[in-house]
């Protein structure tokens, strides 16, 4: 029986360079089968400058444990190992392999005379920007020991030194609420620098930064023009730290990128290229000066989540003529990021590249782009070349090609896709006896991948883009398994919270908010609750909890706008159960389930919510506070929209399944009753999905919590519009936007909605890692977690594998001939809650096991 730590990580980061914690808790993995090991002790060695001091604590705690030491400074780098004790005639956890930790600039002092700069050339305000290549030469006389860049933009930003690429972000620093929060980068650049003459260069695009957003196309929402604000941080072997900031003595020019723009894509003339200009010796004589600009260093911040990165290559599947008989391409998968071209053809020739997610009457289907171009085009040279774009990118399968030269064969050597996406640790691995919903589960995956970028966004493709507040709302529960996504979302709930303030207490739709003021609106707002709550779920950090609590109770008590019984003012703007399926497809929000209705249930349910926050932030008074609220709220609720004998104003999916989830009846008999009649809604509408946003991510939750997961079960498997198995037959390879993106036709869906990548409705996949593979939190952190399968669908089996915080906990089970069986793994440190279907072979029906393997087995009836 193996057991070893492994995955030693400083807060949510993995890689722990130039992160923002001068005093980083630390968490630690166990791999290993070791039966019923507990820790009762830690020792964490810490080695400073040279210096190891080795710390113990009596403790059973393995994750987010305080910082035993004195807070590191900015740029100090220390390296940490961690050890772990069993209790008596148990094994103990060997010393791990050593990581290090180093934060970036913790304070505005520690940027030296760095300023932000831009070029001394005249842009034109409310045009698309041109990227802007910076530079500057310096010298190094002395031993080089090691060496740091931080650096952020005003736009996007890609570095180089010595003509050699810096670091392998993309689109760095992303997206944030740059008013509130600019991120900065730190890179170790030790290898490119040498001993003499040194060049730094830098090439900023617009972003999100400058660039047009939103359907309406507005540009400049943070500032109108790009720049730079870096620092680079020497220290030689003779003592000496020489910094090389940003400042006016840099240049500036225009390059070969002559457009490149989130929605529009990127125009490259190759024969404007400038060979050599981040290289020492180049002649900058023609290049312009820089200039600073005023920059609120207050605001710089340590990036939370991890960098966007090129994580995959895509070969190409096919190339084929469309109806017109253009050349199209095929990579086979729904993806997110841009293409790779290896190509020789005529000097000044163009290739024009557009991207779409589907093709209608055998073309590309442009229309669902809406104001967005997506579209690159590439200049040739005239020699051979490899291209890829800087500054943009698509969601797209096809691409439609024109001007492809004669001289390149166009095929899987000559183009490749590249698959961008914010670099979480993939945690959650599931598969089951269907292969239609080991598909779904796939399609999940690439839609939470493609927008996962920076921010949580609803779609990748078309003139949107944005951080909408009730998708993530609706998909953090399934995210939170998928996907290590401490970081990621903690960081935007940062934005979450300042961008509330701005808005009156109400969370906007979008964050970081480029649509302006909002009124209050349900679930949308309610986000601000329930994403911090279900984040905590998955890791237990009270830390995260108590940064959005304010957040969270200034949304309850001053950003909702209540009627005299406390519930919503009914002449409120609500998007409620968006995307009903009935919603005819020029009016989205017109859903057969009461809006006010809706938004009653999700204020209960938040409420309840932040009673439980403040009870685990030792808040009694506050939590006794909102409990009391939530009685009250219930009492009105039942009085507006439930009758005496338990019928809900509108019997509907989503109308019946919220009083239910939130557990709104007044009577015992009346939850009986609304189940049934739920369930035979269900039947009658043939198994067909009838919820919208509000409803889609509770249904089946809500089935299996009143044993009724036959019911949803047949739902899951309904291949027919509206249901999730109709979009994998019609080789869908994300989630969609709306039930119907595509109609049984393959004509696309004449609603302006209709996006391919949408992750709201993949929130069914919860429901299949809780209920298929029956892994689900019982504790904050999964400590104690359960394992619950929920057999039916004709399924005869099923694995899956959570990287939990403290190691892998993994189910795996079959059905032969009446016999139940599972095998189990709990991590070390941890224990699991078995409950078993059927009558158990031995033993109980519900079982306690600790750290291990283990195997169960019972007769089904």
């Amino acid at each position: 029986m193996s057991l070893s730590i492994s995955g030693v990580t400083f807060e949510h980061h993995r890689s722990a360079l130039g992160i923002g914690e001068p005093s980083p808790r630390i968490s630690w993995r166990f791999d290993g089968t070791v039966s019923n090991w507990t820790q009762s002790a830690y020792e964490i060695e810490i080695n400073r400058a040279g210096q190891a001091n080795t710390f113990r604590v009596n403790s059973s705690d393995s994750v987010l444990v305080p910082w035993p030491s004195d807070p590191l400074q900015s740029g100090e780098e220390a390296t940490v190992r961690v050890r772990s004790f069993g209790r008596a005639n148990q094994p103990d956890a060997p010393w791990s392999d050593p990581v290090t930790v180093e934060p970036g600039l913790l304070d505005e002092d520690d940027w030296q005379s760095a300023v932000a700069i831009v070029s001394d050339r005249e842009t034109e305000v409310n045009a698309t920007h041109r990227p802007i290549y910076f530079r500057k030469d310096f010298d190094v006389d002395e031993e080089i020991l090691s060496a740091r860049l931080y650096i952020t933009a005003l736009g996007v930003y890609e570095a180089e030194i010595n003509g050699q690429p810096v670091g392998d972000h993309v689109l760095a620093p992303g997206w944030q609420a740059y008013s509130h929060r600019h991120e900065y980068n730190t890179y170790d650049v030790t290898d490119l620098l040498q001993t003499g003459d040194n060049t730094i260069g830098v090439t900023v695009g617009e972003g999100w930064y400058a660039g047009a957003l939103t359907w309406s196309m507005t540009r400049n929402i943070y500032g109108d023009t790009l720049g730079l604000l870096s620092l680079l941080s020497i220290a030689t072997a003779d003592g000496k730290t020489i910094y090389v900031p940003s400042d006016e003595t840099w240049q500036s020019s225009t390059g070969p990128i002559i457009a490149s723009e989130i929605y529009n894509g990127e125009t490259y003339d190759s024969t404007q290229a400038i060979e050599g200009w981040s290289q020492p010796g180049f002649d900058a004589s023609g290049w312009l000066g820089t200039h600073e600009v005023t920059f609120d260093k207050s605001v710089l911040a340590a990036p939370d989540a991890p960098a966007v990165r090129r994580v995959e290559e895509r070969r190409l599947e096919s190339v084929f003529k469309s109806a017109s008989g253009k050349t199209v391409l095929d990579f086979g998968q729904n993806l997110v990021g841009w293409l790779r071209v290896r190509v020789k053809g005529p000097r000044g020739s163009t290739i024009s590249f557009v991207h779409t997610e589907v093709m209608e009457n055998g073309e590309v289907a442009t229309r669902p782009l809406r104001n967005a171009k997506a579209t690159d085009n590439l200049t040739l040279s005239g020699e051979e070349q490899e291209w890829e774009p800087s500054f943009t990118f698509h969601g797209f399968r096809y691409v439609q090609v024109t001007g492809w030269p004669e001289e390149t064969e166009l095929n899987a050597d000559s183009v490749t896709a590249i698959v961008i996406n914010s670099d979480m640790e993939q945690t959650g691995f599931f598969s089951c006896s269907n292969p239609l919903l080991n598909k779904l589960h796939e399609n999940i995956i690439w839609s939470m991948r493609g927008n996962f970028l920076s921010i949580p966004t609803d779609c990748p493709q078309r003139d949107e883009r944005l951080g909408w507040t009730g998708d993530i709302h609706a998909f953090a529960r399934t995210a939170n398994f998928i996907y290590d996504t401490s970081g990621f979302l903690r960081g935007w709930l940062r934005d979450a919270y300042s961008e509330q303030l701005e808005n009156n207490y109400a969370p906007p739709y979008v964050i970081p908010n480029v649509l302006g003021p909002g009124s209050p609106t349900s679930i949308w707002g309610d986000a601000i609750v329930s994403v911090p709550w279900d984040l905590f779920q998955t890791y237990g950090d009270k830390a995260m909890l108590s940064e959005q609590y304010a957040g969270a109770t200034a949304w309850l008590d001053k950003g909702i706008l209540r009627n005299e019984a406390g519930l919503w003012n009914r002449s409120t703007f609500q998007y409620a159960d968006w995307l009903d399926p009935l919603a005819p497809p020029d009016d989205p929000g017109a859903a057969t389930t009461n809006k006010y209705l809706v938004s009653d249930a999700y204020l209960i349910h938040s409420t309840e919510l932040v009673a439980n926050i403040s009870a685990y932030l030792d808040r009694p008074d506050d939590a006794e506070r909102y409990a009391a609220d939530r009685a009250d709220l219930t009492r009105a609720f039942q009085k507006a929209w439930i009758s005496a004998n338990g019928t809900v104003a509108n019997e509907t999916q989503t109308g019946l399944t919220l009083p239910l989830y939130f557990k709104l009846f007044e009577r015992p008999e009346h939850y009986t009753d609304a189940v049934s009649r739920l369930v035979d809604i269900i039947k009658e509408n043939e198994y067909k999905v009838g919820t919208g946003f509000a409803g889609t991510h509770l249904l089946g939750h809500t089935l299996s919590a009143y044993n009724a997961s036959s019911t949803f079960y047949n739902t899951l498997l309904q291949e027919d519009v509206p249901g999730w198995l109709f979009q994998v037959l019609m080789n869908g390879t994300t989630t969609w936007e709306r039930w119907d993106s595509m109609l049984a036709n393959g004509s696309v869906n004449p609603g302006e909605m209709t996006s391919f990548n949408h992750y709201a409705v993949g929130s069914v996949g919860a429901w299949m890692h809780e209920n298929i593979g029956g892994l689900r939190p019982i504790e904050p952190g999964w400590r104690r977690f359960a394992v619950d399968v929920k057999v039916g669908g004709g399924l005869s089996s099923a694995q899956e594998r959570f990287l939990s915080p403290y190691g892998s906990a993994e189910s795996s089970w079959e059905v032969r001939d009446g016999k139940f069986m599972l095998g189990v793994k709990v991590p070390p440190n941890s224990e699991a809650v078995v409950s078993l279907p059927g009558a158990p072979t031995r033993g109980k029906k519900e079982v306690i096991v600790g750290s291990g393997m283990h195997r169960f087995e019972s007769t089904l009836g």
